[in-house]
């Protein structure tokens, strides 16, 4: 007996789906936007000219900027402003880390002195400060001795020209060192608070007095919170120097004003004083970037790759790149052990 088959043909599938894009015609009329709005704003910056007595030149006078830029003047008022900036940074840090370890200090006199000292310096300007430190004189005039130095309700020792005691130097170190000092030291109070109790209990009990608790256990994990604030007081800190044109010293700022005194020539020469401010600050910025990773060792965060990292990564993962262990190119050695 024969059995017959019927072959069965499979059922078509259903059709394919096809994807349609979403379109976003807003996106492209915003680049549109953007892109005539950076034409204009290019034009407007370099190619623009204007008429000033009987030249034509540019608007922004970047040929001005271009010839004062490096020169001697400009120079000596950024080096003026990078001593200003370090110097009161390290007064600030030292006082602030005196003031936060006397605020947390259990003795109540040192604890209210702190209070004290940091209420009344966040409580005033900045600017007055500074005036206040340049004119001490008023309060110790040269015909009534100026400043005396001695034992109090007895013999003096000595007396000083006010002027000669505190010079503008000195009083632009004081008026933004001590001002400083009082924000940093709530900068360090608050890193210092951000460490464990069982980290201080664990130290207590293997017999650590509370100066070598703070220089072993405590201070080097608050550097983790402390860093980051510290390096935006410290970009904070570039810029500020430019107030010590009252005093008036001879940074950055006050040499472009002397300059364009003579010159009238003022947006070229602010132009260049901005160019100096941007530069460095930016300098100030990779600095904390690299500062921060390296007191971030440790931590449970994974830490970001660096730009060059990025950049390695990028040539490693080019088809054109040589791969594997060892593997050699002019000037490039690659080797797998090492994370590049």
């Amino acid at each position: 007996m024969t059995s017959l088959t019927k072959q069965q043909t499979p059922s078509p599938g259903p059709a394919p789906t096809k994807a349609v894009p979403v379109r976003h015609p807003g996106r492209w009329v915003a680049a549109a936007v953007l892109l005539v709005l950076l034409a204009m704003l290019v034009h407007t910056l370099i190619f623009a000219r204007v008429k000033r007595g009987n030249t034509v030149e540019t608007r922004f006078g970047w040929h001005v900027v271009g010839s004062y830029l490096f020169s001697s003047s400009i120079l000596d008022g950024v080096v003026l402003t990078i001593e200003l900036t370090l110097g009161a940074m390290a007064l600030g840090i030292i006082g602030g880390i005196l003031l936060a370890v006397m605020r947390l200090s259990p003795n109540p006199l040192l604890s209210s002195v702190s209070w004290l000292f940091i209420w009344f310096f966040r409580g005033t300007p900045l600017l007055v400060q500074l005036l206040f430190w340049a004119n001490l004189s008023y309060l110790f005039p040269p015909n009534s001795g100026g400043i005396s130095f001695g034992i109090p309700f007895g013999p003096d020792w000595g007396h000083y020209d006010a002027n000669t005691v505190v010079p503008a130097l000195l009083a632009g170190f004081l008026g933004l060192g001590l001002n400083e000092a009082a924000y940093m030291a709530e900068i360090v109070r608050a890193g210092i608070l951000s460490v464990d109790e069982g980290q201080v209990e664990a130290a207590s009990a293997l017999g650590m007095n509370r100066a070598l608790m703070m220089r072993r256990i405590v201070l080097p994990q608050a550097m983790r919170v402390i860093i980051p604030p510290t390096g935006n007081e410290t970009i904070s800190m570039l810029k500020n120097t430019s107030l010590v044109i009252v005093i008036p010293l001879t940074d950055l700022l006050y040499s472009t004003q002397l300059i364009y005194a003579a010159t009238y020539q003022v947006i070229p020469m602010l132009i260049v004083a901005s160019l100096w401010y941007v530069f460095m600050t930016t300098v100030l910025t990779f600095g904390q970037y690299y500062v921060e990773r390296y007191f971030g060792r440790g931590s449970s965060r994974q830490q970001p790759p660096t730009p060059l990292q990025r950049f390695r990564r990028m040539l490693r993962s080019h088809p054109d790149f040589p791969q594997g262990r060892g593997a050699i190119v002019p000037g490039v050695i690659v080797d797998s052990r090492y994370e590049f």
